[in-house]
């Protein structure tokens, strides 16, 4: 029977078809080995496993503020793997892992038999997770009718010599570090910091379970999007674990009972902590990276190469300084709007909107596209549905690109930036309210009027040039040769025969005080002194320079204080202090730079921190005492620009100096009064609300506690004046030198006796 069945032309037809199909499969595996489709990784290759990494930037205590990546990827060791994610991993994924070389024939036969011959579609998959390692570091090509084949293939023959070259527990770690987890994130311990806000390591059951659960569907299971999808995925994680032995019964129930907690940090670009302090560390450590090499000879790449950016930026100030300029701008955003009203110029000039819409890209592409002026208004007027933000949230309004731009044109922005001021390392850095909305960075980029900001630096070269805290200038206005006359805000005209010492005149803010301080001083002299002390800039030599009408960057202006504090030493902004590659090796150190020369006597800079103590505790600032309640030595100096363009205020305490502006991003947009937008009640409440939130936690008592060195005896006798004296009845009938500046004297000699006498209109 059996030789009949032999000799039979159907049996011959059989095994001829059967050995055809085996050598078209020999032949095809062949051509997939020896690289017909496409080179396949050498066990060289393999053995040298380079994934892009994201580059993280980190603050002075190592907690990781952001990430600069392609793919959102941060490998981490197998000890740091807890043992509940790996049981999770084994028990849902590959339950026979560590019985398989990387292919699992008894799990393929039963996919087979199951599948393809019975069509049940709960016979599950036979991938391992060395096949999904080998997919997840190679990815699958096109290649067209016979793709899924070819690229199966490839797998096993990769996994196959994964499981050759490592061992489990390299696997393991090689598929933690590689398999791709909901919100475009690559590997286990970039998604344990986004979901969980916390290391792998630091992992517990829950959380574990349910980051293995999303690699099922990544975006299906995302507990971010869908909670109660990704719960119920959880558990059946979890009750895979019971089934192979990982958890009892009863530890399985417990689990499934717990809420899905998540503690989301997004490390996007445009969103979480810092983002304008990430970018310009993103700027700065490109440029850097430019001037090294690896060993390879080839340039480093931050989005790649997984470097580790260390800066001196403190993670909890940062937070604190977030919370406390947006809490503040969103108060002020509201005052703001209420005072313009309907008169408000994003809603009635329309050379403001259109200078804007002519900056947007919508604007652009029409004009490349041969649209004329009327024809592009006409385009841009049409509504559709738009996201917009605001302080309660963002929303979706149906507006035209016009609208969209007058909506942005109302808002303040603001900048801030805290440094020590021994070695001028940047504890916080807030570039504006919003990075997503509003790129543009005012600490680093923003040149702005400094107002009254400046004129420490003129009453600083006084004192350097020989003029003594105790003398007296009159507060009454005077017209200088270019037909300028400076006024005081508040009352229209002080007393004119009120003669202040340098200390009350700069505690109060006197424009007219401080005009005639920098003509007695020079004003060459006082732009030598605030150079000297770290103005960078172009400083106009006018009269009104005293007022701070130079535009200035605040990263500068910073700086320029330091002296105050540091010894008469400016130190100079920064943030990074290292670089290092993937494996730890320093690339790349910083120090704080510190010049070695005084730019003021430590006399002069006692005084002049005793003078700005003064504007806080009875001056311009003294809201610090009587709203905020802060009893924290304090120095300091508001700032207000012509018609309530820019608030600013300056900040300074023994071991902190913080520099704060609020304004409107165009120019032409001020305050309605000068209530609202002086430098008071637009910036210096920033800096107030952050040093109360600093009291409030012991991390801080460094700098909160701190206390100003006492001044010496000499320097209260020189100060010991009284702050205010009138000129007597024959000085006030007769005129006199008054400590005015020279040309003032001359102007006033002009005078004759009986308008001095019997009064009479008078610009000066």
């Amino acid at each position: 029977m059996i030789n009949k069945i032999k000799k039979s032309p159907k049996f011959k037809w059989a095994i001829i078809i059967l050995i055809s199909l085996f050598s078209i499969f020999v032949l095809f595996f062949a051509s997939v080995y020896f690289g017909a489709w496409g080179e396949l990784p050498s066990s060289t290759e393999l053995r040298e496993l380079k994934q892009n990494r994201a580059t993280e930037v980190l603050a002075k205590n190592g907690k990781l503020i952001g990430k600069f990546y392609i793919f959102d990827r941060q490998p981490i060791s197998y000890k740091e793997l807890p043992p509940h994610l790996i049981n999770a991993l084994v028990a849902t994924e590959d339950a026979r892992f560590f019985e398989h070389d990387g292919i699992d024939k008894r799990s393929l036969l039963r996919v087979l038999f199951k599948s393809i011959l019975l069509q049940d579609e709960s016979a599950g998959g036979g991938s391992t997770i060395s096949l999904q390692l080998a997919k997840n570091i190679y990815g699958r090509k096109d290649y067209g009718t016979l793709g899924i084949i070819v690229n199966k293939f490839q797998e096993g023959i990769i996994a196959k010599r994964l499981e050759d070259i490592y061992s489990k527990e390299e696997i393991i770690r090689l598929y933690f570090n590689t398999v791709p987890f909901s919100d475009n994130t690559f590997g286990i311990e970039s998604a344990a910091m986004k979901f969980f806000g916390k290391h792998t390591s630091e992992l517990n059951l829950e959380e574990a379970a349910v980051l293995v659960g999303t690699l099922k569907a990544s975006h299906s299971y995302n507990p971010r999007i869908f909670p109660e999808r990704s719960r119920l995925r959880r558990d059946v994680v979890l009750e895979q674990m019971g089934k192979y032995g990982y958890l009892t019964e009863s530890e399985v129930k417990q689990a499934k009972q717990r809420e899905l907690v998540l503690d989301y940090k997004s490390y996007s670009h445009d969103k979480g902590l810092a983002p304008y302090f990430r970018e310009q560390v993103r700027k700065d450590v490109s440029q850097i990276l430019d001037t090294l090499k690896n060993k390879d000879g080839k340039k480093f790449n931050i989005y790649r190469d997984g470097l580790s950016v260390h800066t001196t930026l403190d993670y909890k100030m940062q937070v604190l300084a977030e919370e406390a300029l947006t809490q503040h701008l969103q108060i002020l955003q509201k005052q703001h709007e209420e005072a313009w009203g309907k008169d408000a110029p994003w809603l009635t000039n329309m050379k403001i909107v259109k200078d804007a819409l002519k900056k947007t890209s919508s604007w652009r592409n029409l004009v490349k596209e041969g649209y004329n002026e009327a024809e592009i208004m006409e385009v841009l007027n049409r509504k559709h549905p738009t996201e917009l933000f605001n302080y309660d949230g963002k929303e979706t309004k149906n507006v035209s690109v016009k609208d969209s731009v007058a909506h942005y044109l109302k808002f303040l922005n603001a900048g801030m930036l805290a440094v020590s001021p021994e070695t001028g390392a940047v504890k916080a850095w807030v570039g504006g309210i919003d990075f997503r909305y509003f790129k543009y960075d005012h600490v680093s980029q923003s040149k702005r009027q400094v107002g009254s900001t400046f004129k420490p630096f003129v009453y600083a070269a006084a004192l350097e040039n020989g003029i003594k805290p105790c003398e007296y200038f009159s507060a009454r206005e005077v017209t200088y040769a270019n037909g300028w006359t400076p006024s005081n805000s508040g009352s229209p005209q002080d007393d004119p025969h009120m003669n202040y010492n340098l200390k009350e005149a700069l505690s109060k803010s006197m424009n007219t005080i401080a005009v005639k301080v920098l003509m007695e001083t020079g004003i060459e002299n006082v732009v030598n002194q605030a150079k000297a002390m770290g103005i960078t800039s172009d400083l106009p030599e006018v009269p009104s320079i005293a007022l701070g009408t130079a535009s200035l960057n605040l990263l500068e202006l910073t700086e320029a204080y330091t002296p105050f504090v540091n010894e008469g030493k400016t130190s100079r902004a920064y943030y990074i202090t290292k670089i290092e590659d993937g494996q730890g090796n320093v690339l790349a150190e910083f120090e704080p730079e510190i010049s070695e020369n005084t730019s003021i006597s430590d006399t002069n800079r006692q005084i002049m921190i005793e003078m700005m103590k003064a504007t806080v505790n009875e001056g311009t600032a003294r809201r610090l005492r009587t709203t905020y309640g802060l009893r924290n030595d304090i120095a300091g100096k508001t700032g207000t620009t012509q018609d309530n363009k820019d608030g600013w205020f300056v900040g300074i305490t023994p071991n902190l100096l913080v520099v704060t502006w609020v304004g409107s991003d165009d120019h032409r947009i001020g305050f309605r009064n000068t209530y609202i937008g002086q430098g008071a009640n637009s910036a210096l409440p920033v800096f107030a609300r952050l040093m109360q939130k600093m009291n409030n936690d012991s991390d801080f008592n460094e700098i909160t506690q701190a206390k100003f060195a006492p001044v010496s005896s000499d320097i209260k006798e020189m100060m010991d004046c009284q702050p205010e004296k009138r000129n007597n009845f024959f000085k006030r009938l007769f005129g006199g030198k008054n400590n005015k500046p020279k040309k003032e004297e001359k102007e006033e000699e002009k005078k004759g006796f009986f308008k001095r006498l019997f009064g009479g209109k008078d610009k000066n």
